[in-house]
């Protein structure tokens, strides 16, 4: 058995993240990328919002509507997120932290994990 890269399964995570988005979201981002440093995973998806809820960013009522919709929407998923980690890393997910630039339209994930990933690598 060959033992897996940490570029391999930073590649595993993006593509993980980007299904679940298109599957539960209803739409993926534009680019992601998957970092694991220490016992963080932090993923970077770009170009996460759509046309119209740029729209709504143009007010400050706006942008915090945007921001509290899909942060609640990820927290939806959040549990099968932990699950779809675990599953790829072996590795328990003790938080989630994520944020939204209703700027840049990017995303940031990052996981927290209860042991250090990198030093598996």
């Amino acid at each position: 058995m060959t033992k897996k890269t940490k570029g391999s399964v930073e590649a595993e995570i993006s593509k993980a993240l980007t299904h679940w988005e298109k599957d539960y979201l209803g739409r993926g981002s534009v680019s992601v990328k998957s970092d694991i440093l220490r016992d963080m995973i932090i993923v970077s998806l770009r170009g996460v919002l759509t046309p119209a809820e740029y729209s709504l960013c143009d007010t400050k009522e706006g942008k915090f509507s945007v921001k509290r919709i899909r942060s609640e929407l990820v927290e939806s998923g959040v549990e099968y997120l932990r699950k779809l980690i675990y599953e790829m890393t072996n590795h328990e997910v003790i938080s989630v932290h994520t944020d939204l630039s209703t700027k840049t339209g990017e995303r940031i994930i990052v996981f927290k994990l209860a042991s250090n990933l990198e030093d598996t690598f």
